[in-house]
């Protein structure tokens, strides 16, 4: 049979900076070739980045991503790598429509994999399956693909696939064993989730018995926005064996030597499409040896960890942030996310602020400090009671007014600093908070980016543990102190508060919570689960009023089923009770 080696490159693309993804993209690919490559297949919509969101209805983008594609070919032959099939992901323009009709966006862009040759796209293929569900608007953005595609190269024939094409079940990959391709590649824009790993591996699995071919699974890596991708591409055999596994959130190049059956005799596939035929040019058959590599996975709470400080330094970084600014109060949510912020960007590269009030305990503020000192990151402490003092000489404010502007301060104090210095703030709320309002606008919620609003509170604890831990097992310092993980937790914004005063404990809350906003239980069926009704309509109540303040949220990462924001999208005014 014959044998090809094939590479899989997971990078990291910025959306918009197509110059830049197609230098990574040559960069890639010249790796590849010198230890080998015949094949190297990229990411789903590489070229451009991932999503694009509302640039792919552009003229002005879609002209560019296909220039760029273009260029790209051109520069792979000049390069000398002109001899390796290389598919790879970008947006084509289909026709020249300028107004909006029915179901065809302006200019019908299309999420194509091209396939590149010689210097020239020979062939693309158009992503059939748009999904439109969860953070997917791709019915918005793009034209359905309905052809499927069959490359003869190398002795073998490799049928084609994007991301969706591969979940939903028909469509080319149902097709890919009767128009009798070896190899299935597939080019993904895959974001993280919990758990997603192992249904992804067993969906690849599963598909690649179906189509009783080599299944060669790309995923791009890196954040962008509320999404974070965490590579984990994958190599299977036609039997369903995984014969390699790439790392997680990291850039990695998987090259396997992969004996595939050999190419039919079929001109036309089984719709009547033709075969695309690439002519190979004779080369050296001598390859470099592969040296393999120990590709160690992450356990589930280390995965969620990754995704929070990958998609945070991301975003630091694609953004031209060069530091981070938080409040340090000395509980667990502000010690977690400064520990995540220095292993992001570096602690030299982070400020942590202390702003005690006249409620603050001795504990909260020196618990503050040694967090701060731990970690090595830059500390000052800003006293707000003369600031709040000053507000209520002049306006009349009591209770959960004067609570409340004691956060507003202490926001108002945060993005001074970063006003005059430059820093990124960072919102150090929880996604438990989140939910049920607790959390002040203009005050704690201020900042640009939230990277525990889609953490529940309980996995804050087993976070700042698995960190500990992990600190421990290297000889480090662990970063986070133990008395903000065992303290109760309080806002201390009166005498005694503790967060159990308003909110049941946090293990019930959030499994309330879970079953509400991930998974759309009503409150019926809360309560038969196992919860009084007077606590579930009280926290569902809760958590519909409070969506006017999420709109008003920073953005941050995406790890779980559902998340605030793009995943969960309900009405501010809404006389819905359930």
């Amino acid at each position: 049979m014959p044998q090809i080696r094939l590479a899989l490159a997971q990078i990291n693309p910025v959306v918009g900076d197509l110059a830049g993804n197609v230098a990574k993209c040559l960069a890639a690919v010249s790796s590849a070739a010198t230890q080998g490559a015949d094949i190297v297949v990229l990411p789903e919509m590489v070229v451009t980045g991932y999503p694009v969101e509302d640039l792919a209805l552009r003229p002005s983008f879609q002209m560019a991503s296909e220039k760029a594609a273009i260029d790209f070919a051109a520069q792979l032959k000049s390069a000398g790598l002109g001899g390796v099939l290389v598919f790879v992901g970008y947006l084509r323009r289909t026709n020249d429509t300028e107004a909006k009709t029915l179901g065809v966006p302006r200019g019908g862009p299309m999420n194509c994999a091209a396939a590149i040759y010689d210097g020239q796209i020979q062939t693309s293929y158009a992503k059939h399956h748009l999904p439109n569900y969860g953070v997917f608007d791709e019915y918005r953005y793009f034209v359905p693909g309905n052809e499927s595609v069959l490359i003869r190269a190398f002795g073998i024939d490799i049928a084609v696939a994007i991301c969706e094409d591969l979940w939903q079940d028909g469509g080319p990959v149902s097709q890919v064993k009767s128009n009798g391709a070896g190899l299935l590649v597939v080019l993904n824009g895959s974001p993280y989730e919990r758990d997603k790993d192992d249904v992804r591996l067993n969906l690849v699995k599963r598909r690649a018995q179906e189509a009783n071919s080599t299944l060669a699974y790309v995923n791009m890596v890196g954040g962008q926005d509320e999404l974070v991708f965490e590579g984990d591409s994958i190599i299977v055999s036609n039997h369903g064996d995984v014969l390699q596994r790439a790392l997680q959130f990291e850039d990695d190049m998987l090259i396997a030597d992969l004996e595939i059956a050999p190419a039919g005799s079929q001109t036309t596939l089984t719709n009547g499409e033709p075969v695309t035929v690439i002519q190979v040019s004779a080369g050296n058959e001598k390859k470099p040896d592969l040296v393999a590599q120990d590709r160690k996975r992450l356990d589930p709470i280390g995965e969620v960890y990754t995704a929070l400080v990958v998609s945070l330094r991301d975003y630091v970084q694609k953004n031209g942030f060069k530091s981070i600014a938080l409040g340090l109060s000395g509980g667990i949510d502000s010690a977690l996310v400064a520990a995540i912020a220095a292993d992001a960007i570096g602690a030299k590269n982070v400020y942590g602020v202390s702003m005690p009030s006249k409620y603050s305990s001795d504990h909260s503020k020196s618990d503050a400090k040694d967090s701060a000192t731990r970690i090595g990151l830059n500390f000052r402490t800003v006293e707000i009671e003369p600031m709040v003092s000053a507000y209520l000489e002049n306006l009349d404010l009591t209770g959960l007014a004067e609570e409340n502007l004691q956060a507003r301060v202490r926001g108002m104090t945060l993005m001074g600093l970063s006003n005059q210095e430059g820093h990124l703030v960072l919102a150090t709320g929880n996604k438990s908070e989140l939910s049920v309002g607790y959390s002040t606008i203009y005050g704690d919620a201020v900042g640009g980016f939230a990277p525990l609003m889609d953490v529940p509170k309980v996995d804050v604890w087993e976070l700042a543990k698995w960190r500990n831990q992990l600190a421990i097992a290297t000889n480090e310092t662990p970063p986070i102190p133990e008395s903000s993980i065992s303290k109760p937790p309080s806002a201390e914004l009166r005498p005694g508060q503790q967060d159990s005063d308003s909110l049941p404990d946090y293990e019930e809350l959030d499994a309330i919570l879970q079953m509400y906003v991930e998974q759309d239980r009503s409150a019926d069926q809360i309560v038969a689960a196992g919860f009084s009704l007077e606590t579930v309509k009280r926290i569902l109540l809760l958590t519909d009023r409070a969506e006017y303040k999420r709109r008003q949220y920073p953005p941050g990462p995406k790890v779980s089923g559902k998340a605030f924001g793009k995943d969960r999208r309900m009405p501010i005014t809404n006389r819905w009770i359930d």
